[in-house]
């Protein structure tokens, strides 16, 4: 089976850092764009960033853009998300995604084949 597994979520200040990685397995990793999204309490899951399969092409939402990097390592079948000057705004539950369907980077959920169980960033202040 498909498996996303997220870590490196937790709890820093305004203005910190935090370093998402997803770890993926039962997939041809390098087939895939990849992606992250965000869920903040009683709002709905939106597009973070998205990696294309060869890692040349990138997409940000301009919440994060000039903030967050989406990066990834198809010989270690990661990608990462690098969160720096965290806001407040940021806090939320962030979601790996994997889409098998092409090559487009998209940014809409219903784009996205697999997804993993999530990792909590909390931003105080």
């Amino acid at each position: 089976q498909v498996q996303l597994v997220e870590s490196g979520g937790g709890l820093v200040q305004a203005g910190g850092s935090l370093r998402l990685s997803c770890a993926a397995s039962g997939l041809t990793f390098s087939s895939y764009v990849m992606g992250w999204f965000r869920q903040a309490p009683g709002k709905e899951r939106e597009f973070v960033a998205a990696i294309s399969r060869s890692g040349t092409s990138t997409n940000y939402a301009d919440s994060v853009k000039g903030r967050f990097t989406i990066s990834r390592d198809n010989a270690k079948n990661t990608v990462v998300l690098q969160m720096n000057s965290l806001k407040p705004e940021d806090t939320a539950v962030y979601y790996c995604a994997a889409r098998g369907r092409g090559l487009a980077v998209v940014t809409t959920k219903r784009g996205y084949d697999y997804w993993g169980q999530g990792t909590q960033v909390t931003v105080s202040s």
